[in-house]
């Protein structure tokens, strides 16, 4: 992700050798259900084109993938391309998880019962504006550990993930009886600035090794140069309004076809203190419509873009600054964040179905929304009367180095001499706040370039640096150096400080929901607070709402166990989604961390979401 030409992350299937069948390698099948001749893609030797749209089962409430496949069927689409999440498989390494809303194959076999081929994006990388691009967090506790490299430190647990992966989806490919057509080797390789043939070809002969040896192999780029191996497929990425020049770039990567647009950047994503992103439906329609009449095959990024809940939201490095991103992934796709149908889904629909010559089937109803009044956050409790054992070292360590992936991390020291001075963190990751013997006394944040401040300091004082991840980036080299908390050393007046004690603050479930919470207001932030309340139903009892958190600082919330995602006033997001499928008629329970409010703040959802001040796609 970036800017402009950014990258948004990649997608599909892709192009072959001119004039004949994707030569056969050691590293590639030499038949496919989905093949290549004379320049054009055959599905089981009939010409076929790709009309498909991009969905994430992470960012989709397991309730709700049947839904939103039937949706991508009424708007004409015959494929859907998805992402697979490493990190939100292996959380632990050696530890998989595919169960619940992990359960992958699940998502892929609805899909096949609901009529849709399905384009698969394992990884390792993924990009898609999430959490690392996709890759585990304590990847990172090795310093030395190269991301997207031969590095043994990396690959290995690469190859070994990809290898579980293969257990659960290999047998789902089209050939098997399944309905996967086509696997990502690398996603915008091109984009990450390295000559990576070894790596590459490694990667591609484990997916082979894995058994993804029954589908059309390919990459995807948006750069000048695409990231690829000889005897790979390859796809190109754009946005709204970049057609034509991007099909006449794969004309010159792939002369004689087939052609793709492995991401048709249909909408964008958002950064906090930003605007929201949109672009013009009729424009999107118009454009994918040439591109169908042309012959070409097209992938929509995003057909529904969904929630990065939680701490899984990614960051770009653009313009020398760090910015990252809301937790909606709306991304002005034709279905918005909660599923519902938008203009852009009808004029989409109306341009495939003028293109094709087809009448696609009736959209299906479309729920309503509901509104709940005063969520009275009445139980609190201050961060600091419940702080975990601390671990100490010299200079202060990064969250990785101390087994955390997510969440804050809180560095103490006690002053042994008066001092005062600048206040510098060398290598901020990414918000803090600063404390003299609780007082705030500044923030600091890395969207800004801040990481220094004045202080006045007495011997005995005691200095805290309670620091929050606001996600890793997930694009380009600097993806390479996301560990986070403070990564150097911290200094007055040009002098070290150091032996510090350090604070872990992941805010597990066990350790989140067990707290000694007490009604009333909390006075001292950073406060957890909690509230129970009643979702009667209205006529649905799986109407979604959407919560207003206005009144809230800066944290993070959960409901029913699940985390919803962050809040925080800069905006332009305020509200998070909340799915009726995830909320109870009675005696739901809703967690809030706030950095800066203090009080007893009352809450309300919404019938509507609140994404915030509107700007078009460049």
């Amino acid at each position: 992700m970036n800017s402009l030409i950014r990258l948004s992350c990649s997608m599909l299937l892709g192009a072959g050798l001119a004039g004949h069948a994707l030569a056969a390698t050691d590293a590639t099948p030499t038949t496919t259900p989905l093949a290549i001749k004379d320049g054009k893609l055959l599905l089981d030797g009939k010409p076929f084109r790709i009309i498909a749209g991009e969905m994430h089962y992470p960012r989709i409430p397991r309730a709700y993938w049947r839904e939103r496949m039937r949706m991508a069927k009424a708007m004409g689409l015959n494929t859907i391309t998805a992402y697979v999440f490493w990190n939100a498989h292996e959380t632990t390494p050696g530890q998989y998880d595919f169960s619940g809303q992990n359960d992958v194959a699940e998502f892929i076999r609805e899909a096949q019962q609901e009529g849709l081929y399905v384009i698969l994006r394992p990884g390792p990388y993924v990009c898609a504006e999430w959490e690392f691009g996709g890759f585990p967090g304590w990847l990172l506790q090795d310093p030395a550990t190269r991301v997207r490299s031969t590095d043994p430190k990396f690959m290995q647990p690469a190859q070994r993930w990809l290898h579980r992966l293969g257990q659960e989806l290999a047998p789902l490919q089209l050939a098997r009886g399944g309905n996967i057509i086509a696997v990502q080797v690398e996603n915008e390789y091109g984009s990450f600035g390295h000559s990576g043939d070894a790596y590459l070809a490694q990667i591609r002969q484990t997916l082979v090794d894995s058994g993804f040896d029954a589908s059309l192999l390919y990459t995807s780029d948006s750069a000048a140069q695409p990231g690829s191996l000889p005897g790979l497929l390859k796809v190109i990425n754009f946005g709204v309004g970049h057609a034509r020049e991007k099909f006449a770039q794969l004309h010159d990567w792939q002369p004689g076809g087939p052609y793709m647009a492995g991401e048709y950047w249909v909408g964008w994503f958002d950064h906090w203190g930003g605007p929201h992103h949109v672009a013009a439906p009729a424009q999107v329609a118009d454009e994918l419509g040439w591109m169908l009449r042309q012959g070409y095959s097209a992938s929509l990024y995003m057909f529904h873009g969904g929630t990065s809940f939680g701490w899984m939201n990614g960051a770009n490095w653009d313009d020398d600054s760090y910015q990252p991103d809301v937790n909606s992934y709306d991304y002005d796709s034709p279905l918005d964040e909660s599923g519902r149908p938008t203009p852009k889904y009808y004029a989409l629909r109306q341009a495939i179905a003028q293109a094709t010559g087809s009448t696609p089937p009736p959209v299906p109803a479309i729920p309503a929304t509901r509104a709940i009044e005063r969520i009275r956050l009445d139980e609190s409790l201050s961060l600091w009367d419940v702080l975990p054992t601390p671990t100490a070292s010299r200079d202060p360590k990064n969250m990785e180095a101390l087994g955390e992936a997510y969440g804050d991390i809180l560095y103490r020291k006690r002053i042994d001499a008066d001092a005062a001075g600048e206040l510098r963190l060398d290598g901020l990751h990414d918000y803090a706040l600063v404390y003299v013997n609780g007082h705030r006394v500044g923030t600091l944040d890395r969207r800004l370039k801040q990481d220094r401040l004045s202080v006045k300091l007495a011997k005995g004082d005691t200095l805290d640096l309670l620091v929050q991840n606001d996600g890793r980036i997930n694009f380009g080299e600097k993806l390479l150096d996301e560990r986070k908390g403070i990564l150097g050393g911290v200094t007055l007046q040009g002098q070290p400080l150091q032996d510090w004690q350090s604070y872990p603050l992941p805010f597990a479930a066990d350790a989140r929901d067990e707290l000694p919470y007490r009604r009333g207001a909390c006075r001292h932030a950073p406060c957890l607070y909690r509230a129970s309340f009643d979702a009667p139903a209205a006529g649905n009892a799986d109407a979604d709402t959407f919560l207003d958190t206005a009144g809230l600082g800066k944290g993070m919330v959960w409901l029913n166990g699940h985390p919803l995602g962050r809040s925080w006033n800069i905006g332009p997001q305020r509200t998070l989604y909340v799915p009726g499928a995830w909320l109870k008629p009675h005696g739901n329970r809703l967690v809030v961390l706030d950095l800066l409010v203090e009080g007893q703040p009352v809450l309300r959802s919404l019938k509507k979401p609140l994404l915030g001040p509107v700007a078009k796609v460049p």
